[in-house]
Formats: C-alpha cells, structure tokens, sequence
C-alpha cells in the first residue's frame, strides 16, 4: 500500500515539474511570458512535431516581468491592414489602370549673346533695343591740300532705335618728311543721321587741319575715328 502511495505522489509530480522546466528552464528569458492555451486538436502530437494553433495564442505576464500582456492572432506575416497603409500614407494605383502622363516640363528661354539682337518668333515684334553704332576703319584719299584729306567711314547701327544725332571724331597725325609722327589733331563732324536701326549708312568726309601745321614736305594721315550719338 505504501509503494501504491509513493507512485502515485511521483506521477502528480512529474507535470508539474515539466511545466516548470517549459516555462522557466527552456532557454534565454522571454520578457516573462508563457503561453497559455488549448492544444490543437488531433491526435496526440509525436516528438518533434510542430503543429500551427488553430486559435488565437495569449500571452500572459509572468510574476515580476515589467511588461504588458499583449495578445496576438496568427495571420500571413508581412501583412498590413488598410489602416495601417493609410497611416503610412503610401498610394497605390488599382489594377488595369494607367498612371495619368506627367507635363513635359516648360523650356526655358534662351539668353542672346552680348551684342547680338535676339530673333523674335515668327509673327511676333521683337522688343526694341537702344540705338549702338560700330564704325568701319577709316579709308583715305588725298585731297586737293596736303592739310586735307577724304575719309570714309562706315556706320552700322545693331540696334533697333535709329540715331537722331550725333558726332564723329577723326584722329589725324601729322607725319613728317623723315616718317615722325610729330602732332595729332582731332576734329570733329556730324554723323550721318538719322541711322535707322539693322542698318549701315556710308560717308566719305573732308578731314582738314591747320595749314600752318603742314609744311612743304609733311602731310596728314586720319587712322582713327570715334563717334557719340543719341
């Protein structure tokens, strides 16, 4: 009778101690939780076997663990609720439709070089630039007196503004019998007005100095010219 005892006080003990072992000697600490439960239905598990539960697994908090009791539910892992892909702010497009075409982006104009007049579109007028004259090197001719000589320059204006006036300068050296360069005068005259805009005007001018300053065997060379205009 006493050995009957002693059997059945050794098969109460055993569970327990394996519960015991399961939850506290089975591994590295888990926050102090331990699944609770019913076992799936079936018949008796093999070792080794893994069956999925079949319902929602809770965790309980262990005495003494600082965490929160949370539960959870099986489900298809990386899946996320219509909630939580609202909160994520991610946008999908639904199925057998077309994103709508984005604009092409606007070109920006184009800057003329400097010094240049921008060409406008066709049926357009182009904006209208200051008047900006550029003189030819003076070409020369002798004249009747050697303190005399003709001069041509030419005259573009690359603006869109004709010039209403004007002057033109000429730099004129006197050279001597032996080639010295020994004074240079400058005189000046009248532009050609008015010069209209994208266009060139010619004159030819009677450039004069001094007589006294041209003796027998000297004579006059004109080899720059400058202009001012409004």
């Amino acid at each position: 009778m006493l050995r009957r005892e002693r059997q059945a006080l050794t098969l109460l003990t055993l569970p327990v101690l394996a519960a015991a072992c399961l939850t506290g000697c089975g591994g590295p600490a888990r926050d102090g939780y331990a699944a609770a439960g019913a076992v799936a239905p079936g018949p008796e598990r093999r070792a080794g076997d893994n069956v999925a539960p079949r319902a929602p697994v809770e965790f309980q908090q262990l005495a003494g663990s600082p965490s929160a009791a949370t539960s959870t539910s099986a489900g298809t892992p990386g899946s996320q609720s219509p909630a939580a892909s609202a909160r994520s702010g991610a946008t999908t497009t639904p199925p057998g439709t077309t994103p709508p075409p984005q604009p092409p982006p606007e070109a920006s104009p184009s800057t003329p070089a400097p010094g240049t007049t921008p060409t406008p579109k066709p049926g357009t007028t182009p904006p209208a630039t200051p008047a900006r004259l550029t003189l030819s090197p003076p070409t020369r001719a002798p004249a009747a007196d050697r303190w005399c000589e003709k001069v041509t320059v030419g005259f573009t204006n690359t603006g869109t503004t004709a010039t209403r006036s004007g002057t033109v300068s000429f730099a004129t050296h006197i050279i001597g019998a032996l080639g010295i360069d020994w004074a240079t005068i400058t005189t000046t005259q009248p532009l050609p007005t008015p010069v209209p805009g994208g266009t060139t005007k010619t004159q030819t001018y009677t450039v004069c100095v001094e007589s006294w300053r041209v003796p027998l065997g000297m004579h006059i060379e004109t080899r720059s010219t400058t202009a001012t205009w409004t």
